[in-house]
């Protein structure tokens, strides 16, 4: 492993959301799952700036990739999931193979399906939205745009897939929480 993987492991594992998801990782067997968006950025946040571990977290997002499209079938995963994890937190579980089936709904405007993971991942909306799962005493990482932003607490816009509203949607609401952290304005990238 990485020194800066190493890094992350370790900043990750400060957190009791984290180390559940990790100590319950058999339980949640999803294909290509990956623990990943705002949690895995803001306890780094929060341990570089030596705020509380759970501090600003929201929710807990588990992304999966898997070619059962059926919105049922998710679901069932995301029930079996918020079960097995048994945490008072949000969790959400997304099947990112069907994101192009719901998004135009949400969003507003249509995106072509992910052939993959990697692929999914490379959409997210900022350049450290990555995604991590443990692997036996270490870490698998999925981080399209590198750690570098992460450990430099800067925040990118990935432009992608999203919109300028909506990164800066993100940005609005992040921005109170960890004033230290640097936003790059969406013009800027």
């Amino acid at each position: 492993m990485t020194l800066v993987v190493e890094r992350l492991n370790a900043s990750l594992r400060r957190s009791a959301y984290v180390r559940t998801v990790f100590d319950r990782a058999r339980e949640i067997d999803l294909p290509d799952w990956y623990l990943s968006a705002g949690v895995v950025a803001q306890t780094v946040w929060n341990d570089a700036f030596g705020l509380p571990a759970h501090h600003g977290i929201v929710d807990l997002d588990i992304c999966y990739f898997s070619s059962d499209l059926d919105a049922a079938q998710e679901a069932a995963c995301e029930q079996r999931v918020r079960q097995a994890l048994a945490m008072s937190l949000k969790v959400d579980v997304k099947n990112q193979a069907r994101v192009h089936l719901w998004y135009r709904e949400k969003f507003g405007y249509e995106v072509p399906p992910a052939l993959t993971m990697a692929d999914a991942a490379a959409r997210w909306p900022t350049t450290v939205s990555l995604g991590v799962r443990p692997d036996g005493a270490g870490l698998t990482v999925l981080a399209p745009f590198g750690l570098e932003d992460l450990f430099n607490l800067v925040v990118r816009p990935n432009k992608r897939q999203i919109t300028k509203e909506i990164y800066e949607r993100k940005v609005a609401r992040w921005r109170p929480l960890w004033p230290k952290v640097t936003y790059v304005d969406w013009d800027d990238v």
